[in-house]
This record gives structure tokens, C-alpha cells and sequence, in this order.
């Protein structure tokens, strides 16, 4: 049985199973697309299914397998516990009230990021990063606020649908951040009532635009070069203990040949003496 358990565990988590497997879920990303289009859907409905089911099945017989060779310990990974949610999503019947879960089915494609090793490091650096995004994030609501509040009670009484309440003037401030019409669409018709309004709003974009959102960035990219480091370190460290036993191979090696030495010396004097 141990066997038979080590046997599915090496096929299901070997090399050729996994480009399969990511073959395939870029297959159904595709096909999921198509479905989209009348034309296709109409006309190719019953293959699109049938591969669609075939590639559920597929994912369910890898899941299994997995599940069989390492048991509970299989839920111990955070990469097995997603594929196991997406593919027991796509399982649920979408039929009748839960036809909306048909739409789900693309979530399979978020698979590619445990199946593929850069992708998944990727996201492991965005996770890693969390706890410093979360205190940019922090940084700018603060400003965000600040700014609302400063606006409400400098333009509310002229500009209402723009800066009306604090939370009209927080989506009129994110929209002005991301610089979308912000110019013709925001603040000239107020700089035309308030000349003064450039105080305001240049410092603003300058903090925002420019230097709050490069924030997050900086973190990202740190958390990737951190992410880097860690498993070049870990590649060092395996190198390192790799060369440690071939040196202490060689030691063991060098004391048998001399044993083995000795032993031909002792021979050759024991058939000199019988001679």
C-alpha cells in the first residue's frame, strides 16, 4: 500500500504531470473565453462542455491523487488548500439559483499560480508585503481624510455633487489621485470660483500621485528582492552541505584506501611468508 501511495505521489507530482496540468488550465482559460463569444458558443456549445468537463475531471483525479500520497499533511500546504477551494467550487451544481457559479469556472485559472514556481513566487512576495502595504495603506486614508475634511468645508457649499459630504469629497480626491479628467473635469471649474484652490490641490496630487502610491511599490519590489534572497540562501545553504558531504565522502574514501592498502600489505606479507 506504501508502495502503491509512493507510486501515485511521483506521478501526479512529477514534471510531466504538472506541464500537463498547466497545459491544460491555460486551455480552459481559453475555451472559458470563447464561450463568450455567440458565434462560437452557439456553434461549438457541446465540445466546448465536453472539454470543460474533462478538464474538471482531470483537475478532481489530481486533487485525489495528491490527497492519497500525503493524506492530512496535503492540507498543511497553503498552495494545496487553494487548488483544492477552486476545484471545489467548479464542482458545485449551476444549475437553477446557482447558475451564477457557472461564471466561477475561470477561477480555475488562478491555478497557473501554484503550478507555476515564478508566479507563485510572485504572489508569495505580495503576501510577504502585506503588513507594509497595510501601513502605506493606512498613510494615505489619514491624507485622504484630512483632505476631504479641508475640501468639504472649502468648496461644499459651491461644488455639492463634488464635495457635498466627506465621502463624495474622498471618491471626488481618489479620482483627482489617480488623474483621471482630474484637470478640465475637477479643478479648473473650481480654481474659476476659488483662484486660490492650486494650494490645495497640487500638494495633494504631488503626495499622492507621486509619492504615497510609489510607496507601494517600493515595498513590492523590496518584499521581491527580500523573496529572492531568501531562497538564493537557501540554495547556498543546500550547496554548502552538499559540498560538506562530498568532503567527508572523500575523507571516508581516503581511510578505506589506506585500510585497503594495509590489507594488500598484509597479504603480500603473508604469502611472502608461506612461500
Amino acid at each position: 500500500m506504501a508502495k502503491l501511495r509512493e507510486k501515485i505521489g511521483t506521478f501526479v507530482e512529477g514534471q510531466k504531470v504538472q506541464i500537463f496540468v498547466t497545459t491544460l488550465i491555460v486551455l480552459n482559460a481559453i475555451t472559458l473565453g470563447l464561450e463568450t463569444v455567440p458565434e462560437i458558443s452557439g456553434k461549438y456549445s457541446g465540445w466546448l462542455d465536453v472539454f470543460d468537463q474533462f478538464v474538471l475531471g482531470v483537475f478532481v483525479f489530481e486533487i485525489l491523487g495528491k490527497l492519497i500520497y500525503r493524506h492530512w499533511r496535503f492540507f498543511l500546504d497553503g498552495w494545496n488548500v487553494f487548488d483544492f477551494l477552486i476545484v471545489g467550487i467548479a464542482l458545485i451544481p449551476s444549475s437553477g439559483s446557482l447558475t451564477v457559479l457557472r461564471s466561477l469556472r475561470i477561477l480555475r485559472t488562478l491555478r497557473l499560480l501554484s503550478v507555476v514556481p515564478s508566479m507563485r513566487r510572485v504572489v508569495q512576495a505580495l503576501f510577504s508585503a502585506i503588513p507594509g502595504i497595510g501601513s502605506v495603506g493606512l498613510l494615505i486614508l489619514l491624507i485622504f481624510y484630512v483632505g476631504a475634511v479641508i475640501s468639504t468645508k472649502m468648496f461644499g457649499s459651491a461644488f455639492p455633487e463634488w464635495f457635498g459630504t466627506i465621502g463624495e469629497s474622498m471618491y471626488t480626491l481618489f479620482q483627482i489621485m489617480t488623474l483621471e479628467s482630474w484637470s478640465m473635469g475637477i479643478v479648473r471649474p473650481v480654481l474659476e470660483v476659488f483662484p486660490l484652490a492650486w494650494i490645495f490641490f497640487v500638494p495633494f496630487i504631488l503626495i499622492t500621485s507621486f509619492t504615497v502610491l510609489n510607496l507601494f511599490i517600493g515595498i513590492i519590489v523590496d518584499a521581491m528582492q527580500s523573496q529572492h534572497m531568501a531562497e538564493q540562501k537557501e540554495i547556498d545553504t543546500q550547496v554548502e552541505m552538499l559540498h560538506a558531504d562530498s568532503i567527508s565522502l572523500e575523507r571516508r574514501l581516503d581511510v578505506l584506501m589506506e585500510e585497503l592498502a594495509k590489507i594488500k600489505t598484509l597479504l603480500r606479507a603473508g604469502d611472502g611468508a608461506e612461500r
